[in-house]
């Protein structure tokens, strides 16, 4: 009894941690380095983008990095793929190692792809402007985490990233304003800034009828500036609860369906709500539903995976469609593997 006390109150204790970070936000709409906020893994984004509770193999480093301490293998490796909107696509890996009694080192890797660019620089000529070539921006992320359990139930994890954005380059006029001005002048100028981030994550398992519940936060850095107002990366806390209702009624391995509520409070934005639902049959086939409130495009989401165990290494693969408004869809595909 004295060691459920501990475990409850340690869960209850590392979730109270989050709320005086989020009361200390005192700027509203100022973020950069936005790619860190896309959503990664087709398996989360099919049941709604909701991930804090429920992403347990290498992938859940994105969402909550005490989740991957919860791997069923030594090794779990994960490839991931989206096309996205207006040609901006991202592919991410994951991979978590275990370390015996220690807990779960997992590493990540982001990389943005926005295709190519025209530049155009102002000129004293009858257009105003000429042409300055092409270039692509180009952004990318790489972490490493630690997750370790403390008791059965609870869990913990640490996520640190190196983030890196470049937007290539531009021709500004520090001096001057038109051409006609004796000092005017104009001089090329690059726009790459880089920094590291921090995501803490927090789990809890109740062990009754599949209750669950997570909290994280991401994305805790220092300030970064391009021009002249410094920004931080996307800083957000999520809280989020699941339950298996079928374990209400009977135990089944061959039916189970999962709910999931997450609640999303980024730094530059009102409070984001999704829910989701997974049902899986056989550990087999996977079908997957969800939505996604308060968002200026993103809403319905829908998906499935397959697991299939190849010569004894357990495969999964995943697909997610995700509605995005006046921009038609985005496609996610997850690639993963277990050994």
């Amino acid at each position: 009894m004295k060691t459920k006390r501990i475990e409850v109150l340690s869960a209850l204790v590392a979730a109270l941690l989050f709320q005086p970070v989020a009361g200390q936000i005192v700027k509203k709409a100022q973020v950069g380095f936005r790619f860190l906020e896309n959503p990664i893994s087709a398996e989360v984004i099919g049941r709604g983008g909701v991930g804090v509770t429920t992403t347990t193999n290498s992938g859940g480093i994105f969402w909550n990095p005490s989740l991957i301490v919860w791997i069923s293998s030594d090794i779990d490796v994960g490839l991931n793929y989206t096309k996205g909107i207006a040609d901006i696509d991202y592919n991410a890996v994951s991979a978590a190692f275990r370390l015996g009694e220690l807990g779960v080192v997992g590493v990540s890797g982001l990389m943005m792809d926005y295709g190519t660019f025209y530049g155009t620089r102002r000129s004293d000529n009858a257009d105003g402007f000429e042409e300055t070539g092409s270039f692509s921006p180009s952004a990318l992320a790489l972490g490493v985490a630690f997750s370790q359990k403390v008791s059965d139930r609870f869990s913990y994890g640490v996520h640190v990233k190196y983030a890196r954005q470049d937007l290539g380059s531009a021709w500004v006029a520090p001096t001057g304003t038109t051409f006609g001005d004796a000092g005017f002048t104009v001089s090329q100028r690059g726009y790459a800034e880089s920094g590291f981030a921090l995501d803490v994550g927090a789990f809890y398992d109740f062990l009754y009828n599949g209750i669950r519940f997570g909290a994280t936060l991401q994305n805790i850095s220092r300030e970064i500036r391009y021009e002249n107002e410094p920004f931080p990366m996307p800083f957000a806390v999520s809280f989020g609860v699941t339950v298996e209702p079928l374990l209400f009624f009977s135990e089944s391995e061959r039916n189970v369906l999962v709910l999931s509520f997450e609640s999303r409070h980024p730094r530059d934005y009102k409070e984001k709500v999704k829910f989701g639902g997974e049902y899986r049959f056989m550990e087999i086939f996977v079908g997957r539903a969800g939505y996604m409130m308060n968002y200026d495009e993103r809403g319905f989401t829908a998906g499935f995976g397959v697991r299939q165990d190849l010569e004894g290494v357990p495969l999964r693969l995943d697909y997610a469609y995700e509605a995005f408004g006046i921009f038609g869809a985005v496609h996610h595909v997850s690639l993963g593997l277990s050994y």
